[in-house]
């Protein structure tokens, strides 16, 4: 794969594009909350869509939502070099988590435009429906239906607290597509996102090359006990959800310290009923996240878990319902994905370093269907899920450039794949 370093994006541009993204769903403290296929998430993707329409992109919707926007190359019989992420965040996200990687795709797109540049291969930008979980769980459900993991009714049946599905959310914004989902050749996939962690900022480094990512499992875990008044109910007769709820919180702690020093454990939702201040609580329902890059280790931390769970629910007399509702193991990426981004980055000249994405990525599903890799540009302080959330635009502009060789020298690099596999 040839490299082209004098090839290169608009770096305002592409700034410019995401301030303005970052505008629908703005938060006060400068964060955003665009919560998937809630209206500004619609508003988000209509402006999305009126600038690919504006940049000469052929735009197609599949029965999930995923939106894929195309620009033809010179033989457009083969499998096109697809980017992307997602365009919904957490309830207080920041403005370049996965809409970054987005935006990058398109601004990728622009610079073709400007340069008069054809590839090989088509190119696509990807923007994957619900990839944060934050409403509907679980995470990437949408390129987890793309890539056979889940099948489309699962995928269109997720519900959120308030029992809005997913398809009637579709249907209600105007994103139900009629395509079919995951029938679309993938000749490679590449995500640019910021890392979301302290590494590379604290090293020094611009770019980060992703080799690996994270496996992850999440639970639901609702404990029943009584309700019972506050005042005249004695301490040995209790049944408090609420305690073994902490309890367990305080287990998956100690399971997340034990397994260091990759392991990530993290009791992130909590609903306590009847949540009166003076009624002991009678159910608690609440979510367990576990990540590590072992798939083994990974496994023993589920069985600590579960053993927990189980013997604090009995201690207390309580009644345990857990369910394990997401699992996946840890990916390798492609090496010839992994080579693109390398190559592409020491062209450049831009400090790099390799590294193992610690977060879920709809990149993490499509290496399932093509090969693939990330892009990881540095975060400030390493904050991510959270409205102070920030990228300087060099370092944004440093990440689109590396995506550009990289899908350049991919996509040119197609004939010989196509041939090779003839």
């Amino acid at each position: 794969m040839t490299v082209q370093a004098n090839k290169k994006i608009n770096g305002q541009r592409l700034w410019d594009s995401l301030m303005e993204m970052a505008k629908n769903g703005a938060t006060a403290k400068g964060g955003v909350c665009r919560l998937a296929l809630t209206d500004v998430d619609k508003a988000g993707r209509d402006l999305f869509v009126r600038w690919c329409a504006e940049a000469g992109l052929t735009l197609t919707v599949d029965q999930i939502g995923n939106i894929f926007a195309r620009r033809p190359g010179r033989n457009n019989d083969l499998a096109p070099v697809i980017m992307g992420s997602h365009l919904d965040s957490q309830p207080t996200g920041g403005k370049f988590d996965g809409v970054y990687g987005v935006l990058a795709g398109l601004e990728v797109m622009r610079s073709l435009n400007d340069m008069n540049y054809q590839t090989e291969a088509p190119v696509e930008v990807a923007v994957w429906t619900n990839e944060e979980g934050s409403r509907f769980a679980p995470a990437m459900v949408a390129s987890g239906v793309f890539a056979g993991v889940f099948d489309l009714d699962y995928g269109l049946a997720r519900a959120d607290l308030d029992g809005k599905t997913m398809g009637g959310e579709l249907v209600r914004i105007g994103y139900a597509g009629s395509a079919p989902v995951g029938k679309r050749k993938v000749g490679a996939y590449f995500e640019a996102h910021i890392e979301q962690g302290p590494i590379l900022e604290a090293e020094n480094k611009t770019v980060g090359v992703v080799t690996d990512a994270q496996g992850q499992r999440w639970y639901e875990i609702t404990f029943t006990g009584q309700e019972a008044h506050a005042g005249p109910t004695p301490m040995p007769r209790r049944k408090d959800a609420l305690l073994g709820a902490a309890r367990v919180v305080a287990e998956v702690n100690r399971i997340g310290l034990k397994y260091q020093p990759y392991a990530c454990a993290t009791v992130g939702l909590m609903q306590i009923h009847p949540n009166s201040r003076n009624v002991i609580p009678g159910r608690v329902f609440f979510t367990v996240d576990f990540r590590h890059p072992d798939d083994a280790v990974l496994a023993a931390m589920d069985g600590e878990l579960r053993e927990s769970a189980a013997r604090i629910a009995a201690e207390i007399g309580l009644e345990n319902d857990f369910q394990q509702i997401w699992y996946y193991a840890p990916v390798k990426f492609d090496e010839t994905c992994v080579a693109a981004v390398r190559q592409g980055v020491e062209a450049l000249g831009y400090s790099h370093r390799d590294m193992v994405a610690g977060a879920g990525h709809d990149a993490c599903y499509l290496a399932q269907v093509a090969p693939t890799s990330m892009v990881f540009i540095p975060c400030v302080d390493g904050i991510s899920h959270n409205e102070i959330e920030m990228a300087t635009p060099e370092w944004v502009e440093a990440g689109c450039n590396v995506l550009l060789q990289a899908v350049i020298a991919k996509a040119n690099a197609m004939t010989v794949l196509a041939a090779s596999e003839n």
